[in-house]
């Protein structure tokens, strides 16, 4: 008998308006007994059909929708045809690069599942219960539609733990993915570390933002703040930049940087990575009187959760402030937040507080965010974790 998820008076108007997620809180009862990311009919208080969705006990949110199709039949075709149409709306990234997100969780309408593609290489990371339930199914699916053999698992992000699931990594099918597997991205050769690389082994998500650092680089002074290996950095030097600083507090980040710099043969006297604390090296530039004519400000998740953005707001305002005063006019500064936690209006208002502090004249060309395989479900904000400004002073 299928297990059925009922809801409190009130609690469907979200999923009326098709957002995803079941939270714990808005939960009357749960008929049957389903395992972890089992499928569940889920029903208001009244019993209406509202749509079905993976049960997961041990989080916050409790179901997180599949379908609001009540004729939809939740199981290995369904699974990858929904992995099949999601891999069909990147074709046309194909002809700029071999480094792409092929699923994007729920802007996807897959819940939890991730699936980046590098060259030959297929890495999946699986964030829900619902996502661990079909396992073989979204593997199987991704498979058949790339005709990619070669699968390696980075179910390794805290999500897990919060769904009550042990951290998982490893191959999965197919060879084991090499510390440096090359891609090609907008003419740029990168190299990727696969099994110990942050997130997924890259930031694809930045994959526009790099274009545009890119497009503005010529003849320009470029300071690359939380560099990583280099990203921003080698697309600068691409776009033909006068000179670059990276500064980051990873040595074995820089090192692999320098080694992708040397791929690329771009050489320039004046590309310097420097590994160091951005907050002290933005401090000690602007107290020695620097300036740079572009900066990029891409730092690490500093709110993980709501109840670290008063410390988050705090650090971006901070590099921001800083950032200001080391820019030339006629500057450009990439500023960037990958804090869920903190929504584009709140990150605006932070960096303009840092403009206002800085007593300079800015304008705001344009926000930036993810690429466009990362979409953001229009019922479902909270999946536009990252955002930008490109901002210029004047």
């Amino acid at each position: 008998m299928q297990a059925t998820l009922t809801l409190k008076p009130g609690k469907d108007r979200p999923l009326l308006r098709r957002h995803p997620w079941i939270f714990a809180g808005g939960v009357a009862r749960v008929q049957g007994n389903p395992a972890p990311g089992d499928t569940v009919r889920v029903v208001s208080a009244e019993g209406r059909f509202l749509g079905w969705g993976a049960f997961s006990p041990a989080s916050s949110i409790r179901a997180r929708m599949w379908s609001f199709d009540e004729h939809a039949q939740i199981d290995d075709d369904w699974i990858a045809a929904r992995v099949a149409a999601a891999v069909g709306r990147r074709a046309d990234l194909s002809f700029v690069t071999d480094a792409v997100r092929l699923v994007f969780g729920e802007g996807d309408g897959l819940p939890g599942v991730v699936v980046d593609r590098y060259g030959g290489q297929l890495v999946v990371q699986l964030m829900s219960a619902g996502a661990e339930r079909w396992r073989d199914a979204i593997v199987a699916g991704v498979r058949a539609v790339t005709g990619l053999d070669d699968v390696y698992e980075r179910s390794d992000a805290a999500a897990r733990e919060r769904e009550g699931l042990p951290i998982r990594e490893g191959v999965i099918c197919g060879a084991a993915p090499g510390a440096a597997l090359a891609v090609t991205e907008h003419g740029v050769r990168y190299l990727v570390d696969v099994p110990q690389g942050h997130k997924t082994g890259f930031y694809i998500d930045q994959r526009d933002s790099r274009r545009e650092v890119a497009r503005h680089a010529a003849g320009r002074a470029v300071l690359n703040c939380f560099s990583y290996t280099g990203g921003f950095s080698l697309a600068a030097l691409a776009g033909g930049a006068a000179s670059v600083l990276s500064i980051d507090s990873s040595g074995p980040a820089l090192a692999r940087a320098a080694e992708q710099q040397a791929l690329n043969g771009q050489q320039s006297a004046q590309c310097e990575w420097r590994e160091a604390d951005v907050f002290e090296s933005l401090k000690q530039m602007v107290a020695a009187g620097q300036r740079f004519d572009l900066i990029v400000l891409d730092p690490p998740k500093f709110a993980p959760s709501v109840h670290h953005v008063d410390k988050a707001a705090r650090a971006y305002k901070e590099i921001n402030l800083k950032a200001m005063r080391l820019l030339n006019p006629g500057g450009m500064l990439f500023t960037f937040s990958c804090s869920g936690a903190i929504d584009v209006d709140l990150f605006q208002k932070i960096v303009a507080g840092a403009v206002f502090d800085a007593q300079v004249d800015v304008q705001m060309l344009r926000r930036l965010q993810a690429g466009e395989d990362h979409p953001m479900l229009m019922t479902h904000p909270e999946g536009e974790y990252l955002k930008g400004l490109l901002l210029q002073r004047i």
